[in-house]
């Protein structure tokens, strides 16, 4: 009674290792526990960006309330101090279950209500106080097995800590993500968490717990990895049906590539839709009428070389092909995965009339800013069919900058055509995107047309993507030199959407909505995000 009393209140522990090994051993647990904490949150980061968007704003609040909970859990755990082992047994089944079971539930609550916010919140809150009170408990731990100087056991623990921190932070992106994906790599890192942490007390600190409390864990730790491991076996299934909850039953592809969610659904190229990172990129029913009006206006004047960037779908590339004076395409394309299936999958390859098998289109993988960058050649009609700039990924593709150097690649009276977002659903988006190309040197003339909204994020109220109106899409036409006529080309094909009255309506209506004194972005400041 005498020895546990003093086990207890912090004298040497009674461990079945010499204290040097049990040391390591606690050290170990350290490191282990710190990878999988910092797997947890930012898998929390990464999924909140492809569910929510704008990867910034997502990442500042996990972060952020992470950080602040990890406070609160570490002044929760001085209550823990004498019953250190069974109180950090016990956390680390919970953070192990919290943890593990995150993005299945962040993605259920997107699938099935639409919203994954409070989710998001509530995750991030609950693993930070969990987190926050590992350490003070790992404090008390390791002073019991090697009795050394605070200040040495502090720089030990945190040192454990950080390193487990950088081989979680590495693991996430070059191996749980490609191999295992989100959802069975953070039930597996709930497994290995609450394993870590269950060996740590129920071996090496198991004559400090009384007999009741170490079947508690034990009984707590097996029931936890038996659910996690449940849910991974089913992890497949569950993925399966939550797909079908947001995209509907006709899911024909879907892959996650180093860079995005691709999804393809519909039965055929009249029902066909494309989604990128659950946003809606291209729909069959009414592609026609964003690519017309994207392309056509651009391709009034010299046109034999033109560079498309973005656009790996292909459908933009069809456009400019319809054109005979067209003699080289050049299309840049970060996904090359998208691309593939602009070339393979029946569908899609159909809709974009094989536009890609044609020997004039060059598609070339790479980042359309660091591509720009190198690149020699000058193009008559640069084609910018990107993401929208609300999207923090695609700020840097909508700055200043990149406007300059799209300016260096343009030939003598060259012409740039950008989607730059609904002008009346998010003006302050659409014109921040002219003041950017004016601030590089670009003569813009604005214009916008009736549609779904490129860039829509999918839910359960799928109905809601088919508005049109004031969620159309919004073009800026420009040029280096006069400001560009907005027009057709006399040569132009046959257009199923677009003429010529209706093009200068769409100038019109979009100067009539016009906001005057925008800022324009630029790489270090930029001024984007999403309107609500």
């Amino acid at each position: 009674m005498i020895d546990q009393h003093m086990s207890l209140r912090g004298g040497a522990a009674r461990l079945p290792v010499r204290p040097r090994t049990g040391r390591y051993l606690v050290l170990a647990a350290v490191f282990v526990c710190a990878a999988c904490g910092l797997v947890y949150e930012l898998e929390l980061v990464a999924l909140a960006s492809y569910l929510i968007g704008d990867s910034v704003t997502q990442a500042s609040v996990v972060l952020s309330v992470m950080v602040f909970a990890m406070g609160i859990g570490s002044l929760l755990a001085k209550r823990l101090r004498n019953r250190a082992a069974v109180g950090f047994g016990l956390i680390e089944a919970a953070l192990a279950l919290v943890g593990g079971f995150s993005a299945l539930v962040l993605y259920a609550s997107f699938a099935w209500f639409g919203e994954s916010r409070y989710a998001l919140v509530g995750f991030s809150l609950t693993i930070g106080i969990l987190i926050g009170a590992e350490i003070p408990l790992l404090m008390t731990l390791i002073q019991r097995v090697d009795r050394q100087d605070a200040g040495g056991a502090v720089a030990d623990l945190f040192a454990a800590d950080y390193v487990g921190a950088l081989v979680g932070g590495l693991a996430f992106p070059f191996l749980l993500l490609p191999v295992l994906g989100q959802l069975t790599g953070a039930l597996l890192t709930g497994a290995v968490n609450a394993a870590a942490g269950g060996a740590l007390v129920l071996w090496v600190f198991r004559r400090d717990v009384p007999p009741r409390s170490r079947w508690l864990l034990i009984a707590a730790n097996a029931t936890v990895i038996a659910v996690l491991a449940t849910a991974a076996l089913l992890a497949d299934d569950f993925e399966r049906a939550a797909r079908r909850a947001v995209y509907g039953d006709q899911v024909r592809v879907a892959v996650q590539t180093d860079v995005q969610e691709v999804v393809l659904t519909g039965a055929g190229r009249s029902s066909l839709d494309l989604y990128l990172d659950g946003r809606l990129r291209v729909s069959a029913r009414d592609e026609y009428r964003y690519h017309e009006a994207l392309v056509h206006p651009a391709m009034n004047g010299t046109h034999a070389r033109v560079l498309i960037l973005g656009g790996g779908d292909g459908l933009a590339a069809r456009e400019v092909l319809r054109y005979p004076g067209v003699r080289d395409v050049t299309l840049v394309e970060l996904d090359p995965t998208v691309t593939r299936l602009a070339r393979t999958d029946h569908a899609l390859s159909a809709l974009n009339g094989h536009a890609l098998d044609d020997p004039r289109v060059t598609a070339v993988t790479g980042d359309a800013f660091t591509w720009l960058r190198t690149a020699h050649g000058r193009y008559d009609v640069v084609i910018s069919d990107l993401p929208d700039p609300g999207i923090s990924a695609s700020t840097k593709l909508y700055s200043a900058e990149f406007y300059g150097l799209v300016t260096e690649a343009l030939a003598p009276g060259g012409r740039v055509v950008v989607h730059g977002g609904p002008p009346v659903g998010r003006p302050r988006t659409y014109w921040t995107v002219d003041a950017s190309m004016r601030a590089a040197g670009l003569r813009p003339r604005p214009y916008r047309v009736g549609g779904r909204c490129s860039g829509f994020v999918v839910g359960p109220d799928r109905a809601s993507a088919d508005t049109d109106g004031d969620h159309g899409w919004g073009f800026l036409l420009a040029s280096a030199g006069a400001r560009p006529p907005l027009g057709l080309d006399p040569r132009a094909p046959a257009l199923r959407s677009l003429t010529l009255p209706g093009l200068r309506d769409a100038g019109r209506r979009a100067e009539a909505g016009r906001l005057s004194g925008l800022k324009p972005s630029t790489l270090v400041h930029p001024r984007y995000w999403e309107e609500r």
